[in-house]
């Protein structure tokens, strides 16, 4: 087995969602200054506070249905849109991201994996997954939406389980991050 598998299973062994709060967290810090304001669509969240931080000035959504109510992006005056595992739960979010009016947009998704089916909670109407893209699919959304990708990264998400799934998620990329800016 490859030297980095090694390394993803023991940053895994650290502890879930510290490997994919540490991804983001990098990639952030890679793209975005501390002096930049932020909108990060969703409510606050442990990944938000971690943003605080680390110095980000950060305003979230207040849980309305971001498929209807564009209100808080189209009313936002920050220089950056950041949407962490957001848009596989909207219906149409071409709709939001065409309507964010600041130029840079760091945004990450689940991958669809071909091996699992959508992420569908049996108790919470709205954590579910409408869409699991394909990276190429997330890509050709945000172009269609006028966002020009700067930088992009994958990275797995092992589970501490026994069988063929929790095998094939030690090597199969499981989330997708972007830097975009918006195309002149």
């Amino acid at each position: 087995m490859s030297m980095q598998w090694f390394t993803e299973f023991n940053m895994y062994e650290k502890s879930f969602p510290n490997k994919r709060y540490q991804h983001t967290l990098h990639f952030l810090q890679k793209h975005i200054s501390k002096n930049e304001s932020i909108l990060d669509l969703g409510v606050k969240n442990p990944f938000t506070q971690l943003m605080e931080q680390d110095g980000y000035k950060v305003k979230n959504t207040t849980g309305e249905d971001l498929d209807v109510d564009l209100s808080s992006v189209i009313n936002s005056n920050t220089d950056v849109v950041t949407a962490f595992e957001i848009f596989e739960h909207l219906l149409a979010p071409l709709h939001i991201l065409s309507n964010i009016k600041a130029d840079k947009l760091v945004a990450s998704i689940p991958l669809r994996l071909w091996f699992s089916s959508a992420y569908r909670s049996k108790t919470d109407k709205w954590d579910r997954h409408y869409h699991e893209f394909e990276d190429w699919q997330f890509d050709w959304l945000l172009e269609k939406a006028g966002w020009e990708i700067q930088d992009r990264q994958k990275w797995t998400n092992p589970v501490k389980k026994i069988g063929i799934r929790p095998l094939l998620r030690l090597f199969t990329p499981r989330y997708y991050i972007v830097y975009a800016t918006r195309k002149q």
